[in-house]
């Protein structure tokens, strides 16, 4: 019950989000946490580049961003391996305002999205 209704309002947000009217940045700043010393990094990053956060590699297929609010919610398609490792951790979209919607799970660091890159923000 609990998981049809969730389905449900992630459907009635998805469809929301579907009919804005979005922009590709040219890239994204996203933060890294290492969980064992609670050290942060923050990293920008061009679509298409790949940088190291920590331990993990981490690569910036596209960053969208709304039209209308080119500061509001950021969604960045990432894949995330482990250095020197071919296995992913994580191929897919994250969501800046709510990072735990589709998350990285990792035991010791963790990878989020702050914002896209816009023209405005150069």
């Amino acid at each position: 019950m609990i998981r049809a209704a969730f389905l449900a309002l992630l459907l009635a947000a998805t469809g929301a989000a579907a009919q804005q009217k979005v922009q590709s940045g040219p890239g994204a700043m996203l933060r890294g946490l290492d969980k064992v010393n609670g050290q942060t990094v923050d990293v920008e990053l061009k679509t298409g580049e790949t940088v190291a956060v920590f331990g993990l590699d981490v690569a910036l297929g596209d960053c969208r961003f709304p039209v209308d609010n080119p500061t509001g919610d950021a969604f960045a398609y990432l894949t995330i391996w482990e250095s020197g490792k071919a296995d992913q951790l994580f191929d897919g979209w994250m969501i800046a305002t709510s990072p735990a919607l589709n998350a990285l799970d990792h035991a010791r660091y963790d990878v989020w999205v702050i914002r896209c890159i816009t023209p405005a923000a150069d």
